[in-house]
């Protein structure tokens, strides 16, 4: 397998909310330059050396998945995740998050795995932070 980037692309309503709230809740950097709505285009951000994150408005999706249907808002298939360092930087994270416009679907609290919190993105996206 290449060593490249593993990319998540994400259907999503709207671009400039979209990149707005990435940017501002999870602080990561898009790449690109703007586009005539002040987004890049393509709208993809660095989460790490590994890993980007593509966010397609959920009808340019039929050019890769076809007939397939994307889910409906709200409705997800795969739980994204985050580490951090300790229950304080999960808090900000979640805080940070809810401030971008981020719905808290399970505060912060102690679990057998860790100390974890879920939260959706304005499109429905489920993120869960962990701090093990």
């Amino acid at each position: 397998m290449p060593a490249s980037p593993v990319i998540v692309s994400l259907p999503i309503a709207d671009r400039p909310t979209s990149y707005r709230f990435y940017s501002e809740a999870l602080g990561l950097a898009a790449l690109g330059e703007p586009a005539a709505d002040g987004v890049p285009e393509p709208l993809q951000f660095v989460v790490n050396d590994g890993l980007r994150l593509m966010l397609v408005p959920s009808g340019g999706f039929g050019w890769v998945i076809g007939d397939h249907e994307v889910a409906d808002r709200g409705h997800t298939e795969c739980v994204l995740g985050l580490t951090a360092e300790s229950p304080a930087e999960v808090q900000r994270i979640v805080d940070q998050a809810q401030s971008a416009g981020a719905r808290v679907v399970t505060p912060p609290t102690d679990q057998p795995w860790g100390y974890v919190a879920t939260f959706a993105d304005p499109d429905g996206h489920l993120w869960m932070v962990t701090a093990a």
